[in-house]
């Protein structure tokens, strides 16, 4: 059964920085790529980064190319999104998701594997 899980919201301070975390099971980590969404209040899925199954490939969309970081731990399973210099537009709900392929993908059908989501709140 594979499962995504999630962690590392909450309910910060503009300016601040946050680390999510995304911990997989039922999966061959390290041949999948890793992306991870948000979804604001209102507003559709967005794709905000993606890491091959080495970590050494990453792409970042527009809207949080420079202050957002995605890494990998294969030896843990898990997957990491760094977030700096948070602004209250960064609100969202946060989701990890895994693609089939070990490459990474800006293309949202790739991924096929979700977690369930964790609450990133920014107060400015």
């Amino acid at each position: 059964q594979v499962q995504l899980l999630e962690s590392g919201g909450g309910l910060v301070q503009a300016g601040t920085s946050l680390r999510l975390s995304c911990v997989v099971s039922g999966l061959n980590f390290g041949s999948k790529g890793m992306g991870w969404f948000r979804q604001a209040p209102g507003q559709g899925l967005e794709l905000l980064g993606s890491a091959g199954g080495s970590g050494a490939n990453t792409m970042y969309a527009n809207s949080v190319k420079g202050r957002f970081t995605i890494s990998r731990d294969n030896a843990k399973n898990t997957a990491y999104l760094e977030m700096n210099n948070l602004e209250p537009e960064d609100t969202a709900v946060y989701y990890c998701a895994a693609s089939r392929d070990p490459w990474a993908t800006m293309a949202s059908r790739e991924y096929h594997y979700w977690g369930r989501g964790t609450q990133v709140t920014v107060t400015s």
